[in-house]
């Protein structure tokens, strides 16, 4: 859980950040959320979920 809240809250900033900045239009960026909610209702939300969530682990087992 704190994974996805913490993947929310970046992709909204980015996604702020680009609609302030004029590369990305409210239009399509309403596209893209939409997209998203409709996706994760979808039967291929586990697989993207679970995919998202071994990257994450991947990432966290790195030492720098």
């Amino acid at each position: 859980m704190p994974i996805t809240v913490s993947v929310i809250v970046l992709l909204g900033i980015v996604l702020f950040v680009m609609i302030r900045g004029g590369s990305l239009k409210a239009g399509p960026a309403i596209a893209a959320v939409l997209f998203g909610f409709f996706l994760a209702t979808t039967g291929i939300a586990p697989a993207i979920n679970s995919t998202l969530s071994s990257a994450a682990s991947a990432l966290a087992a790195i030492d720098f």
